[in-house]
């Protein structure tokens, strides 16, 4: 059999595949790059032709500015901190002791929950009048009367970002659990019998078993946190004073709160096109580190 016919049968039988994803995800596509340059609205007219003028005032405006100054301190804050909080676990996860199995089990909890129940549950905590953390803070002293955490522009997004951990690092925690088990016994033993103190082994036995796992970990936590939307639609909306305000929750107001379908577009494409960037720039970074192993 000819390796002609082997391509155009793998072909003919990814067709309903291509045709799903075309209907699904191309004319979509297609339909919101067209009305980008226009100046429809939500309800109505179709718009007339733009340009290019959607993309220059997004770009230009302050709001989408400070969206994208929010959104790269709410990614680069919640990653980090999920991948130092689920490093540690799966090292403690990882060592011999009682009841190991049932705080495994435990550990995925947040991370099973749903995102819409996980945001209720620490709007709740976080309530000024009755929330769990006010009262624990005043009890102990180191809060003289109860706060609005999610009502105060210099709070809100601390607070959501505490909530995001507190969902996600069981991820990181599964995927460095995962490569912690293909660590030879023997190595880490023989390290030990050499004198190698604990952030030794950590640095020179462990730490390359880990490295192209947490990449993988980092750049799907990293993508996921860039276009978050539920969590904070649910937990702030945006507010107090836009401080909450991400490129997801921008695109939503501009095309469904303010009825601007043409803006809204354009701003969806562009967040679209930051995505693809840093997934690129994500995939050559493992290409290269795996060149490098």
């Amino acid at each position: 059999m000819s390796s002609t016919w082997i391509t155009t049968r793998a072909w003919l039988l990814m067709l309903p595949l291509l045709a799903v994803m075309i209907a699904v995800i191309g004319w979509p596509m297609a339909d919101t790059l067209r009305l980008s340059f226009t100046d429809a609205k939500l309800v109505g007219s179709h718009g007339d032709f733009v340009g290019l003028s959607n993309y220059s005032r997004m770009l230009g405006g302050a709001s989408f500015q400070n969206a994208l100054v929010t959104t790269a301190l709410f990614s680069v804050i919640s990653v980090a901190a999920e991948i130092v909080l689920g490093v540690l676990a799966a090292l403690l996860l990882n060592q011999q002791f009682r009841g190991r199995t049932i705080l495994r089990a435990l550990m995925i909890l947040p991370w099973a929950l749903p995102t819409v129940v996980n945001a209720t549950l620490w709007r709740l905590i976080y309530n000024p009048e009755y929330g769990a953390l006010n009262s624990a803070l005043t009890q102990i002293g180191m809060l003289d009367a109860y706060r609005s955490w999610l009502g105060e522009p210099g709070t809100a997004l601390t607070a959501l970002i505490v909530a995001d951990c507190w969902k996600n690092f069981p991820l990181v925690a599964l995927i460095a659990l995962a490569a912690l088990q293909a660590v030879p016994r023997d190595i880490t033993a023989a390290a030990m019998m050499d004198g190698a103190g604990a952030f030794a082994r950590f640095r020179f036995v462990i730490m390359p078993y880990l490295a192209g796992p947490l990449m993988v970990a980092l750049v799907l936590r990293t993508i996921e946190a860039f276009k978050v939307f539920d969590i904070i639609w649910v937990m702030t909306r945006g507010g107090p004073a836009n401080s909450t305000r991400t490129l997801s929750i921008l695109v939503y107001q501009e095309a469904f709160s303010f009825q601007r379908a043409g803006s809204g577009a354009s701003l969806a494409l562009i967040v679209t096109l930051l995505v693809t960037v840093l997934s690129l720039v994500y995939v050559l970074l493992i290409r290269k580190s795996s060149e490098l192993g």
